[in-house]
């Protein structure tokens, strides 16, 4: 059974650094497990689109950030933060789906 998304402590109920990095660890290995599946829907958008032009999709970057801003208002995240990690991720998911296109 997968284990649950939200964290078994909060933050504030973590008593020392190992209960801390036991969490961040916790969180990680679920994070990975995300970025792998959405590294699949990319695969699939490159094998979809017709032309490398059409990979960097600027109006459609701004909707998820605009998406990804509000989301972390709404569970008490910094939304730059947010922002931040959201930008560099998909700037690495377009080098990947660019790869991906030019090997068909």
């Amino acid at each position: 059974m997968a284990e649950p998304l939200l964290p078994i402590r909060s933050p504030e109920s973590c008593a020392d650094m190992t209960e801390l990095r036991s969490e961040i660890d916790r969180l990680d290995r679920q994070l990975v497990e995300l970025l792998a599946v959405r590294s699949g829907y990319v695969a699939r958008a490159a094998e979809l689109k017709k032309a490398r032009s059409a990979i960097v999709d600027e109006a459609r970057i701004e909707q998820i950030i605009g998406k990804v801003r509000g989301y972390a208002l709404g569970h008490g995240a910094d939304p730059e933060l947010i922002e931040a990690i959201y930008r560099a991720m998909i700037a690495a998911f377009i080098a990947f789906e660019e790869k991906a296109f030019d090997k068909k």
